[in-house]
């Protein structure tokens, strides 16, 4: 079954701080008025494949702490993972709702947050 935005929406709820908003391109979720997860938009700037695959599905982004976290993603899970999207919010990764394991989709979110989150929250969500 596809994970959904509310699957999203579940995980960033006890996340301390979160908030969702809507953005041109659809949800995004912020800490601190910094986004950490949102929902692609097929932006013309985004290669036309890509572009194409975003505009039939539902495609979520995160912030990860390095681009070549991104890239070894992407390599391991090309089927899952999208190679690019836009320069903006970088570095982060863009995947497939519809292909996303629901384990790993809780670690991307909560992990997307607490490299925006500060200490003093990402403190609170720890203790």
């Amino acid at each position: 079954m596809a994970a959904t935005l509310d699957d999203i929406r579940r995980i960033v709820a006890p996340l301390p701080g979160a908030e969702e908003r809507a953005a041109t391109g659809g949800a995004s979720w912020l800490v601190r008025s910094k986004p950490f997860a949102w929902e692609v938009h097929p932006w013309p700037s985004i290669p036309a494949d890509i572009r194409a695959l975003v505009a039939s599905e539902l495609v979520v982004a995160v912030k990860v702490e390095q681009r070549e976290d991104a890239l070894a993603l992407v390599e391991m899970q090309p089927e899952v993972f999208l190679r690019t999207t836009t320069a903006w919010n970088e570095p982060k990764v863009a995947f497939r709702m519809v292909a996303v394991d629901p384990e790993h989709l809780v670690e991307l979110v909560t992990e997307a947050w607490r490299l925006q989150a500060p200490k003093y929250l990402r403190r609170e969500w720890d203790s």
